[in-house]
């Protein structure tokens, strides 16, 4: 797997997928490779404590094993269950939803042709170059099958990789469309998919699915060799969605490739190329560092927060830049501390400072993606979850905050599909510091941050002429209603790295 951690901070995680209790909600903190998993805390203890009683008990009165209640949508509703009975009700959820099984079969039904575009997914690539994504264009050799997560153990690098990645993602999910992302380091050799990989994952999705279902991202890596070559070799040759981009460089580090958004000399010349091209969607991650980052990567801080974000935006209006995972700075050792100082401050570390960004200089063009730091923040301290919803609407607005899930690393993404049309901030944080309600599942803010934001700024139509979306007609809806009928269900297995303390 492909991780940017230190071989002595791997030493103190495990795979995710390690752990035998099979929630369809993780339990224990996750990292997605670049940061440090912090351990279980002790509420999340209570959760899983609390969830495996829920489960046991409802499982033998709907006269199932406990395994397939919890692939279920009624053991996805307890989970929520037993959330809000440990860490208070910030999530929309009944009691009786989890003990009838036809009721939350029901709800997830109502809600499952909702439109989720998300603009963040990954798969590592395989190895063997030469036959590149060869052997991965046969989906109706696995229809059948629907690729048994026994193919391999759970800790396979085989299930991170593109045939597991497409069911985890369109046929374990509400997923419509998702954007395939990717990262730099300063060996190219060792990035999860280069750009060329990307863009043909995208074509043999779309092609299969006979409809748009992916998009990709460029990578652009300022300051390596013949970057700027690279810029214009895409635009000529893939015509990408978006551009990605880490201004810490090397997320492994130290790297010898750190930039700023606002240095004028190295990276406004490539902005002008990507503006006269007419891809004008920047990307770029911010936040996330390891919890030794100062130790192992000296002075990153200063490339990874978003205090180069503003004068680059205002200073180029014609692009839209994207910050990725919203700059969220996890806390050395637990977001408590983080949650304990937005309490008391109304602050959160470089999220605060990106939802300040447009008011401080004047700007429309900077855009909010969630993936990971909702992930990560919504199962181990909700409250700040919902604190960080609230600042990025109140301060960007709910119309430039997008949907990402930083997928395959966490599983499907249906656990946090879920999560988010079950969330609501508390009404005491929304009376001290003035956020708006995020209401329905199909209200206005929900389905526009997880789908109508993404499609809007990457010209994605959503309905078509006689009113019947591509995506609930082409030939993944039919090998998505088939996989329903016939298929395993939710394996519920995160792909991620958990601490090894307890």
């Amino acid at each position: 797997m492909g991780s940017f951690l230190t071989p002595d901070e791997l030493a103190k995680t495990a795979r995710a997928s390690q752990p035998r209790f099979a929630s369809p909600v993780p339990t224990r903190p996750i990292s997605n490779g670049e940061f440090s998993p912090f351990p279980q805390t002790e509420l999340q203890r209570r959760f899983e404590h609390k969830l495996k009683e829920l489960a046991e008990s409802l499982a033998a009165k709907q006269g199932v094993s406990r395994r397939k209640f919890l692939r279920s949508a009624a053991g996805m509703a307890a989970a929520f269950v037993a959330m809000n009975e440990v860490f208070g009700p910030h999530f929309i959820v009944e009691a009786a939803e989890a003990a009838d099984p036809e009721r939350a079969a029901a709800r997830a039904r109502g809600l499952a042709n909702q439109f989720i575009f998300d603009l963040q997914l990954h798969f590592i690539r395989d190895y063997n170059r030469d036959e590149r994504f060869r052997r991965f264009l046969g989906f109706r050799g696995y229809t059948g099958r629907f690729l048994d997560p026994t193919i391999g153990e759970p800790n396979s690098n085989d299930l991170l990789k593109f045939p597991n990645f497409v069911k985890e993602v369109f046929l374990d999910s509400d997923t419509k469309i998702g954007m395939l992302s990717g990262s730099p380091t300063d060996e190219i050799k060792d990035w999860h998919l280069d750009t060329d990989e990307i863009a043909a994952a995208c074509a043999a999705v779309n092609k299969e699915a006979g409809s748009l279902r992916m998009l990709g991202h460029a990578i652009f890596a300022p300051n390596q060799p013949g970057w700027m070559d690279e810029i214009d070799r895409v635009h000529e040759k893939l015509k990408p969605a978006a551009w990605k981009g880490y201004t810490m460089g090397d997320p492994g580090g130290p790297s010898k490739y750190r930039w700023r958004l606002d240095d004028e000399k190295l990276v406004y010349p490539a902005y002008e190329k990507m503006a006269k091209a007419g891809v004008r969607i920047v990307c770029i991650h911010k936040g996330l560092l390891p919890a030794n980052a100062e130790q192992v990567m000296p002075g990153v801080t200063a490339f990874n927060n978003v205090d180069d974000v503003g004068k680059a935006a205002k200073d180029w209006p014609q692009l839209t830049f994207v910050i990725y995972h919203s700059g969220f700075k996890p806390a050395p050792r637990a977001t408590a501390e983080q949650e304990k100082l937005f309490e008391e401050t109304g602050r959160i570390d470089w999220v605060t400072d990106l939802a300040e960004v447009p008011n401080k200089y004047g700007v429309s063009n900077v855009y909010a993606e969630i993936g990971s730091t909702f992930a990560f923040t919504c199962i181990t301290t909700p409250r700040l979850c919902a604190g960080i919803l609230g600042q990025l609407i109140k301060g960007l607005g709910a119309d430039h905050v997008f949907w990402g899930t930083d997928s395959i690393w966490y599983g499907s993404p249906q656990w946090q599909i879920e999560a988010f049309r079950r969330m609501e901030i508390p009404r005491d944080l929304r009376a001290k510091f003035g956020y708006s309600a995020l209401g329905d599942a199909e209200g206005p803010v929900k389905r526009a941050i997880l789908g109508l934001n993404g499609a809007r700024l990457h010209g994605v139509k959503v309905a078509t002429a006689d009113g019947t979306p591509a995506y609930l007609r082409d030939r993944f809806a039919q090998l998505k209603a088939d996989y329903e009928r016939h298929g395993p269900g939710r394996s519920n297995i995160a792909y991620g790295y958990i601490s090894r303390e307890s």
